[in-house]
């Protein structure tokens, strides 16, 4: 007999079993999800020539805590909020809104959000989430679809040259040290939990 592959994200240890108790704790688990990615793309650090924002940190971490369908249907709330026209992304409304805005030089990386979420969420879902070493695996190679997903929508913009140069290569280091950090962060947490049977 088959063993089941499926284990349960951190955040299950907070939802109700079933019901509308269940759907409404998850939709305001989604919608402060939303509100976290917003913080996270307006917060700056500066690493380097760019400024880099922490918002590939907070998607492995609702992927890693929520599991793949609820961090993907969080992202895709996001990015609906966004094309509503709020300024929920890095540089809105300053460099514009709403879908020119996510038609723009980042609709790459917009849209490789929603795969990274879904990669690092369905390793969480199988258990990935509570060792380090797997889970940074995991989120490295969400990582690597992200960018490549930004840079081929930026090569079609501005070629594959400039796209490299700029859209990919002074991402690298600060993006490594968030995988890292996303990797050790939710298994830390998982450790300090009491063992459930």
């Amino acid at each position: 007999m088959a063993t089941a592959t499926t284990m349960r994200p951190l955040v299950s240890l907070a939802l109700p079993d079933q019901g509308v108790a269940r759907l409404a704790a998850q939709l305001f688990l989604a919608l402060a999800g939303t509100l976290l990615l917003t913080l996270s793309a307006k917060t700056k650090v500066v690493l380097g020539p760019v400024d880099i924002s922490l918002q590939t940190l907070a998607v492995l971490l609702i992927a890693s805590a929520f599991g793949m369908r609820l961090a993907v249907a969080t992202l895709i709330l996001y990015l609906a909020e966004g094309a509503m026209g709020l300024p929920v992304f890095q540089g809105t409304p300053e460099k514009g809104i709403g879908i020119a805005y996510m038609l723009g030089s980042t609709g790459g990386y917009l849209a490789g959000f929603v795969v990274m979420a879904a990669i690092a969420g369905w390793a969480a879902d199988r258990g990935s989430d509570r060792h380090p070493f797997k889970l940074f695996g995991a989120m490295l190679v969400a990582e690597i679809v992200m960018m490549a997903m930004g840079f081929a929508w930026l090569a079609v913009l501005i070629g594959p040259e400039k796209s490299w140069q700029f859209g990919v290569v002074p991402f690298i280091a600060g993006d490594l040290i968030k995988v890292a950090l996303a990797a050790s962060l939710v298994p830390a947490v998982w450790a300090l939990l009491p063992k459930r049977s």
